[in-house]
């Protein structure tokens, strides 16, 4: 290993002691990986994670999955990659403020949804409801930088990823400060931009938003963002505690309520949903009555013990909204004869 490009590793990690907030993860201390490895000459642990989560091909695939709307007619519609550096963006943002480390900040935020289905949290809720021991993509994209990456071998990222990845819902415990940042982060971050594709889409208008949250949050997706960012970041200090006020986290929660009523479960956004699960369910009922059919992949997983429900939920999950699509019309809808 050559002195010199050793030693940019080296610098790098004597900086985050130097600087870095004593609440930080250090690179340094990272409690490692699955499968011990060499260290990198010129990057640190947590670097190295985020680099392979942005080069592998779940997190590509992305970009064609659903964030709120099916398949929108406009380009400018959250997509779930889209969601994913908007996370990326607002949790380095706090990260810096509050000097935690931004490489693990970022590596769990780009990975904290890979293992999301087509079709956003409607084909969750229809896989969940079709694999007996359930599903959800907290652990499915776990099992993505677990086992599904790399045919089959996985990402081997860190611990202290890993634990941000599946713990970033909010029901979850991440155990690192740079985890607990990803996890307000993702909320902030929704909240917010779904409300600015639900305008775009005329679900309802900004004016219709009640005055009791944007009195508190602000009145625009600029002022609520920097409202909520710059909370976290006052609030949490010298970084032994990372949370929100409780006026602000109250209005929040109020108008994720409002949300949730308004758009995610009673608007016309939702209208193709129902569809969704009969899609999902065709694919999960055809693929676990024809196993042979899966992609050699699968296959393989299946024959090394995978559990052949959970490999089904894999193929399913791992699809884009277009290409799940593609597989159900090539299964189920007859084609044209041509003599």
């Amino acid at each position: 290993m050559d002195c010199e490009e050793d030693c940019i590793r080296l610098r790098q990690e004597k900086w985050e002691h130097e600087y870095l907030s004593p609440y930080a993860s250090f690179s340094d201390r990272s409690r490692g990986r699955r499968r011990p490895e060499e260290q990198d000459a010129m990057r640190v642990i947590y670097a190295r994670d985020r680099d392979r989560i942005i080069h592998c091909k779940s997190f590509r695939r992305l970009k064609h999955k659903t964030q709120v709307f099916l398949a929108p007619e406009g380009d400018h519609y959250r997509t779930r990659l889209t969601h994913t550096l908007e996370v990326a963006q607002i949790a380095r943002s706090i990260a810096r403020a509050l000097r935690m480390n931004e490489d693990l900040t970022e590596a769990i935020a780009l990975g904290h949804d890979l293992g999301h289905t087509p079709f956003g949290h409607a084909g969750e809720r229809a896989l969940n409801s079709l694999y007996g021991k359930g599903f959800n993509h907290c652990q499915q994209s776990l099992r993505v930088v677990d086992r599904l990456e790399k045919a089959g071998a996985g990402l081997n990222l860190t611990w202290e990823v890993r634990n941000g990845i599946i713990n970033h819902r909010t029901s979850g415990h991440p155990a690192t400060r740079e985890g607990q940042i990803v996890r307000i982060s993702d909320k902030i971050a929704y909240i917010n931009h779904d409300i600015d594709d639900a305008v775009r889409a005329g679900i309802f208008s900004e004016e219709e938003i009640p005055p009791q949250f944007t009195d508190v949050l602000g009145h625009t997706i600029k002022e609520r963002l920097n409202t909520m960012i710059t909370d976290v970041i006052r609030e949490s200090g010298d970084g032994s505690e990372i949370r929100l006020s409780p006026e602000v986290s109250s209005a929040m929660q109020d108008l994720r309520a409002y949300m949730f009523e308004h758009l995610y479960s009673n608007s016309v956004a939702k209208v193709e949903e129902p569809k969704v699960a009969g899609v999902i369910e065709g694919l999960y009922t055809y693929y676990t009555k024809h196993p042979e059919r899966l992609p050699d992949m699968y296959q393989k997983l299946h024959g090394e013990g995978d559990e052949l429900g959970q490999v089904v939920c894999d193929y399913v999950a791992g699809m884009s909204d277009q290409y799940a699509i593609k597989k159900f019309e090539d299964i189920y809808v007859p084609k044209s004869w041509k003599g």
